[in-house]
């Protein structure tokens, strides 16, 4: 951590943690946190559904709601950045307070609710992002519409021309009846909505789905069916949990999704269910709990190409990112791998 964010993390813990987000992106546009560049190595370089990353290290939705701060964080040590979630039309979310810190859990818990801007003003300052390491819009649906699945398609029509790849997320717990749209038949229906989206852009974007880590193994099983028969180019595992187990905050009880440390081994069984599920032939990108390097490749070993963190950087800083590129090169260096032969060594073990 540097010494800069030693000193700016406790006052910015002094504020409550939406306020203390805001600053923090303010910050970032400010240009007051410094970065280099993405950390790049010969071992981490790796490509996921056709994206070139440096690394794979990525930011994970939702620190970046409405695509702010995409230059700096461009430079912050990360492999790929996705922002969002975005929906058609803006969206207050749910009422404030709808994010807690968990600090006794390194841990955080929200229900935003989809708060955004709305897809035209992200496509906006998407349209005007830098070149470098890829980045990917979160596709959501607005909380009143009729047809949340129409929501996907039209919000990857307005922002997909700016960006390289999609995530379709149906595992927010915080918009009623969202999950439902894992469910086989309707998840089928969804995704090719939104491949037809896809395939009338000028630009090849990467589709991926994003689910919920509290899935019982059929449903994974249906999921991966339903990944590989749509065609789509990844998966993303996972979402925040509605588990509570084993916490020890005063927030422990609040509702809505649990990310942070807690997560890690819910939501690493479930990235290697799905790894075997899918029998290795679509890339996964795992998250939930990624705080260290150690972290890191314990994803990829269960089946993880690349990995995404958020919470971490609640509690490590922004420069958590090049720490733990850093240190995954370094493990990988003395293990003698690079990060493609260490996908899926260690997937039974989660099993």
């Amino acid at each position: 951590m540097k010494v800069a964010e030693r000193l700016s993390l406790p006052l910015l813990r002094a504020f409550d943690p939406e306020t203390a987000h805001g600053l923090a992106l303010k910050a970032l546009q400010l240009g007051l946190a410094s970065g280099s560049g993405p950390v790049e190595s010969p071992r981490l370089r790796t490509s996921v559904a056709g994206l070139e990353l440096p690394n794979p290290i990525g930011l994970a939705a939702g620190f970046d709601k409405n695509a702010e701060a995409v230059a700096p964080l461009m430079r912050a040590g990360f492999g790929f950045l996705e922002v969002g979630a975005a929906t058609p039309r803006p969206q207050a979310g749910n009422p404030r307070p709808r994010l807690y810190r968990l600090s006794e859990d390194r841990a955080a818990s929200n229900r935003f609710g989809f708060n955004n801007q709305g897809s035209d003003p992200i496509a906006a300052r998407l349209a005007k992002r830098p070149k470098g390491i890829p980045v990917g819009i979160n596709l959501g649906a607005n909380k009143d519409s009729p047809d949340r699945a129409a929501d996907f398609a039209s919000v990857l029509t307005t922002i997909g021309p700016h960006v390289d790849f999609a995530t379709v997320n149906v595992s927010s717990p915080n918009t009623e009846k969202l999950r439902d749209l894992q469910g086989a038949s309707a998840l089928s229906a969804l995704l090719s909505g939104v491949l037809s989206a896809r395939d009338a852009l000028p630009n090849r974007v990467a589709i991926f789905l994003k689910v919920a880590p509290d899935l019982e193994d059929g449903d994974i099983a249906d999921i991966a069916e339903v990944a590989l028969t749509t065609g789509i180019d990844g998966i993303i595992a996972t979402n925040t949990t509605l588990s509570r187990d084993g916490l020890r905050s005063p927030h422990a009880r609040e509702t809505g999704g649990l990310s942070g440390a807690p997560l890690f081994e819910r939501s690493t069984r479930v990235l290697a269910r799905m790894y075997r599920e899918t029998e290795g032939k679509l890339p996964l990108i795992g998250v939930g709990g990624v705080a260290s390097a150690e972290d890191a490749l314990a994803k990829v070993k269960a089946g993880a190409t690349a990995v995404q963190l958020y919470t971490g950087l609640v509690y490590g800083g922004l420069s958590l990112a090049t720490e733990i590129a850093e240190g995954l090169d370094a493990i990988l260096r003395r293990d003698g791998l690079t990060i493609k032969e260490a996908v899926g060594l260690e997937a039974d073990r989660w099993l």
